[in-house]
């Protein structure tokens, strides 16, 4: 009898064990925001290894350094992606902009790299902004769910979005929208990718970052172990080497 009492408590003991390795696994989820994370195929879904981008290789080294074990998948539309990691424990997103609004709703690693908001045009248009105050007079596309979209917004501007920002590029080309909100540098590498290239940055209307945003029942361990990698990283030049590596 004693012997069989032991083998049960050892047997519930490994399964705990196994509990709480797989709730310590982070899943990771993405969306194709070039030069930042892409899939390899161009498609709207991938797994691990079909995804790359300056924020995939930085956050895939970032995980194996400080030890800690995580799924990644790319998956479409940025809303849902989103609201994964808002609702769901050792759930992830990235890459996305660490806002006011979006403090508490989240613990936060970063920064991975830079991505300013600008307002681009077509590379013959002779617009001049000076302010979001008179952008209003135009038509602007943005990205739908994306801070810059939500921040646009909240300064009275509503934004001819699309739920793939790739389609902005078109669009601007087509004349359908006057000006197109995104970031800097993503915004070009992504015109590049259309062939377009040469738009003119007509306003430059905040300086942004974009980080990993966990959900915030994340164990502050792990949380705390994937910044010092980072930070780590970040002194050895390995983000800066691979910023460059994409966009030089």
């Amino acid at each position: 009898m004693l012997k069989r009492a032991l083998l049960g408590l050892l047997a519930v003991g490994l399964l705990s064990q196994s509990v709480q390795a797989e709730q310590a696994k982070i899943i990771l989820s993405t969306e194709n925001f070039p030069p930042y994370n892409m899939a390899t195929n161009g498609k709207n879904f991938a797994r691990e290894d079909s995804i790359e981008g300056i924020a995939v290789e930085v956050v895939q080294e970032m995980f194996k350094r400080a030890g800690v074990e995580y799924y990644l998948a790319l998956r479409f539309p940025w809303d849902r992606v989103y609201k994964m990691a808002l609702e769901k424990p050792n759930h992830g997103v990235f890459s996305t902009a660490r806002t006011p609004e979006r403090e508490k709703e989240f613990k936060w690693v970063g920064p991975i790299g830079p991505d300013d908001w600008v307002l681009l045009a077509k590379a013959d248009s002779a617009l001049v902004v000076n302010s979001l105050e008179e952008a209003k007079a135009y038509t602007i596309g943005a990205y739908k769910g994306d801070a810059i979209e939500e921040y646009l917004l909240q300064q009275g501007i509503e934004p001819k979005s699309s739920f793939n920002d790739k389609t902005n590029v078109d669009k601007l080309q087509k004349g359908q929208i006057d000006l197109w909100a995104t970031g800097d540098p993503a915004g070009r590498y992504l015109a590049k990718q259309e062939g377009v290239t040469g738009l003119k940055t007509v306003l430059r209307f905040n300086q942004a970052e974009l980080w990993l945003a966990l959900n915030k029942e994340t164990d502050d361990a792990i949380v705390s172990k994937l910044q010092g990698a980072l930070d780590q990283m970040r002194s050895e030049g390995f983000v800066d080497k691979t910023l460059n590596k994409y966009l030089q």
